[in-house]
């Protein structure tokens, strides 16, 4: 990809809910399709949207994306709603998964981004954010 962004933090840029972390506050052609998906889980209620950029980080992604859902049903209905984002866009979906013991995280590997939903437990407990934390944010609400 392009440009590699900067990392910094809502503090350092003064970034507002649902904006990009991104020098300046300008989206970049990198980060266009992973703020849309970001705003399109926001638009179906998917909770404390973040995307990380791991561009510096690995080889196998460029960015992240973690949201919480608030049930099995919320989580299928998001699924959906990426699905046919997907479609409409070109974009292929190249694995889904799902853990199978709780339903509280489902993994979509789009190749460039990786979206994880998960509930809040799955969240709190697997810490993504933490464990990727040298990464840079380039989308929070």
């Amino acid at each position: 990809m392009g440009d590699m962004l900067q990392e910094t933090s809502t503090r350092e840029t003064g970034a507002a809910p649902g904006s990009q972390e991104t020098p300046g506050g300008q989206e970049t052609p990198d980060t266009r399709p992973v703020s849309s998906l970001c705003r399109l889980i926001e638009d179906h209620k998917g909770g404390d949207v973040v995307a990380l950029d791991l561009r510096k980080l690995n080889l196998w992604t460029d960015f992240f994306i973690i949201a919480t859902v608030t049930s099995s049903t919320h989580l299928q209905g998001l699924l959906r709603q990426i699905k046919e984002y997907a479609a409409q866009e070109g974009l292929a979906i190249q694995r889904q998964t799902q853990k199978e013991d709780s339903g509280g995280w489902s993994l979509v590997d789009m190749g460039t981004v990786v979206i994880h939903l998960m509930t809040a437990q799955s969240r709190e407990f697997y810490e993504l954010e933490e464990l990727w934390s040298s990464a840079g944010r380039v989308y929070t609400n």
